[in-house]
């Protein structure tokens, strides 16, 4: 039966934790979840184990990257079930801290990003939600201090800017991105996927069916505009509430013309009933 990991609470239990791996001249990975864990995450966990002696998993719902109208009184919260897929899988250490740990009274101080940030994607439809995320991983990876961080491509634009911040503010933490787990289905995994009808749940697997043709049509040569409006047309006829359907430089996520200006990202978001999906490929 696998042993449980230790959870800490507190900033300096977690101090406390790290230090001791430290002493031991051991190199520590973190993983950032907001918890409801699921393969996609499991994979995160194998890849840390790959790159660090250590293994810390952080289990935190950020209130600051949900607006008012959004999902976190509702986001799902697993937390048993959680603790036993790290068990499974041997990873050392759970950070798990309440929002006051996090965010104490008077806490005043946030990361505004840039660049990535300000891509004009998630940002559009979501202001809010990259200061959150960076103002959070920014303490995250203060107070772990690893040498790694993973993070999930499917969520491609917030690695972009986890990346850019770590790099701009020296914080001396690799981060590493790992592929898309996805569904038999190709449909990406998601803790919200729980939120899909039945219904819903056999047609959101067309987003990534379409993103594939779409980039088919781009590789053969089909003129950028053309096959992106042929794309989000074909969403909407599924039944999807578009937000938008981009392709963009891979590491700037500028916009881009053609192949021939840089490696190509396609990106997704869409609405399919009250669930908001996103997901991406590489062109």
């Amino acid at each position: 039966m696998p042993r449980n990991p230790t959870v800490v609470r507190t900033v300096p239990a977690l101090r406390r934790a790290v230090d001791a791996f430290r002493a031991k001249k051991a190199a520590v990975a973190l993983v950032p979840t907001m918890g409801a864990l699921h393969d996609g995450h499991v994979s995160l966990v194998r890849l840390a184990k790959r790159r660090a002696k250590r293994v810390v998993v952080s289990i935190f719902v950020n209130p600051t990257q949900f607006a008012p109208t959004e999902d976190f009184g509702s986001y799902p919260r697993t937390w048993k079930e959680d603790v036993a897929k790290l068990a499974a899988e041997g990873v050392d250490l759970i950070w798990h801290p309440e929002v006051k740990a996090m965010y104490p009274d008077g806490f005043a101080t946030r990361i505004v990003p840039e660049g990535p940030a300000t891509a004009g994607l998630e940002d559009r439809f979501r202001p809010h939600f990259f200061g959150g995320v960076a103002t959070v991983v920014g303490k995250l990876f203060t107070q772990v201090r690893p040498d790694v961080a993973i993070f999930g491509e499917k969520d491609f634009q917030q690695l972009r800017v986890v990346t850019q911040m770590a790099a701009d503010l020296d914080l001396g933490v690799k981060v590493i991105g790992s592929r898309t787990v996805r569904e038999r289905d190709g449909l990406a995994m998601s803790s919200r996927n729980v939120y899909l009808s039945a219904e819903e749940r056999r047609t959101a697997p067309e987003l990534h069916r379409v993103m594939k043709e779409t980039a088919g049509r781009l590789r053969a040569g089909e003129d950028t505009a053309t096959a992106m409006a042929a794309g989000a047309a074909l969403i909407t006829k599924a039944g999807f509430a578009l937000d938008y359907l981009e392709v963009r430089h891979a590491a700037s996520l500028a916009p881009i013309g053609s192949l021939k200006d840089g490696p190509m990202r396609m990106l997704v978001a869409a609405r399919l009933g009250s669930t908001r999906l996103i997901d991406n490929i590489a062109v």
